[in-house]
């Protein structure tokens, strides 16, 4: 049986929301329980997290932490963000993330919860029309047969 496009959708949203907040390592592992518990889809929760991955990284944990540290009132450099992002990124552990200061931490937190109330939304919408589309096609491709 096929999921509904509001369940395929959503799933891909907990992926989204996941890979926005939480950092890499420990998506999955929310994401996908996550999924089973609300019905939705497994494959859209694991590829959602996806957003976060080996290359985008290196881009998105630095700007998302220096956009939060700024609007927190904070004064670190992106330099110095890049930096430590960089050495979290290398060593692929928490012990490295909570060792970079509270500051940096929360900025990291706080930023992802900002990309994810822009990134959420427009996934979950994205895919519901796509789905909805590629299903009404499929649809008139089976009756004109």
């Amino acid at each position: 049986d096929k999921l509904p496009p509001e369940k395929v959708a959503f799933g891909w949203a907990i992926g989204m929301f996941y890979g926005c907040v939480i950092p890499f390592g420990f998506q999955l592992i929310l994401s996908i329980p996550t999924a089973i518990i609300t019905k939705s889809s497994k494959i859209g929760a694991s590829v959602g997290t996806l957003i976060t991955n080996p290359v985008s990284i290196w881009f998105i944990y630095p700007v998302q932490c220096f956009v939060a540290n700024r609007l927190m009132g904070g004064n670190l450099s992106y330099a110095s963000i890049a930096s430590a992002m960089g050495k979290l990124i290398n060593a692929g552990n928490y012990e490295t993330l909570f060792s970079l200061g509270v500051e940096l931490v929360v900025s990291f937190f706080v930023g992802g919860i900002l990309l994810a109330l822009v990134c959420v939304p427009m996934t979950y919408f994205l895919v519901k029309k796509t789905i909805l589309v590629h299903r009404k096609k499929k649809e008139l491709a089976n009756v004109k047969r």
